[in-house]
């Protein structure tokens, strides 16, 4: 039977992994292929399962990087540690969830870090923060988040002045604002007060250059998406689902 994986999420349309690992099976010759799978709620999630037998693996995206977790039979350390999965393996008829957002953002963040990336913001307080905020930590980088609402955890929008921005060098969103089809949206900062000691990294990748990334170049920022992250975290994700490296 023909290997499967695939991605659950909603919606799918911008996803770039099915192109990414289809293309990486005809590249090394891999017989197996990949799906997306868009479920408006994880209740449907044991029914996909048992509609597909021969799934090895799947990754997962917006919403449900931490909503899937009650449904999983075990989890990874660090994807306990994080609260937040984005790689399911199944072995033995387990499901078991991991987290490959960490070794992504991690290795594609370090060559762009300067001396005085000393503090940063991350806009959003989703599943994917949840990865940023363990490999910040792991950095020994100090984080202010940021959300639509004020919380205990995190500042408004409306609360990031111009003084912040300049105490917090490097700003990662890890909201889906700007991502495709919605390319005219962006987090709500003042980009006129970014300059080019600034690093702004996005975790969106479609399209490349979201507007949140474009209003920093155009101040002078070092500006980076978040496709090689994706890259990264898809072939840790391919090592896990065939035991590698563990």
């Amino acid at each position: 039977m023909q290997q499967l994986y695939g991605l659950i999420g909603y919606p799918l349309s911008h996803s770039f992994s099915p192109g990414f690992f289809q293309q990486k099976f005809t590249a090394e010759g891999i017989d197996a292929d990949y799906r997306t799978f868009p479920i408006s709620s994880l209740t449907e999630f044991p029914s996909l399962l048992a509609a597909n037998p021969q799934l090895y693996g799947l990754n997962v995206t917006i919403p449900y990087k931490e909503a899937i977790i009650p449904y999983l039979d075990k989890l990874d350390e660090e994807a306990e540690k994080v609260g937040a999965v984005n790689c399911i393996a199944f072995q033995g008829g387990k499901s078991i969830g991991y987290n490959t957002d960490i070794i992504g953002f991690e290795r594609s963040l370090t060559p762009l870090l300067k001396p005085f990336h000393t503090s940063a913001l991350i806009l959003g307080t989703g599943g994917a923060a949840r990865a940023v905020k363990y490999v910040l930590t792991k950095l020994g980088i100090p984080f202010l988040s940021v959300s639509r609402s004020h919380t205990i955890d995190a500042i408004q929008y409306e609360e990031v002045t111009p003084e912040l921005i300049a105490s917090h060098k490097h700003i990662i969103n890890t909201t889906p604002l700007g991502m495709f089809p919605n390319v005219d949206s962006c987090p709500t900062i003042p980009y006129n007060a970014l300059d080019s000691s600034n690093l702004l990294y996005d975790l969106v990748y479609n399209p490349l250059e979201t507007k949140f990334l474009s209003l920093g170049l155009a101040q002078g920022a070092t500006i980076k998406n978040g496709l090689e992250m994706l890259h990264i975290q898809a072939n840790a994700s391919w090592d896990i689902w065939n035991d590698i490296g563990r």
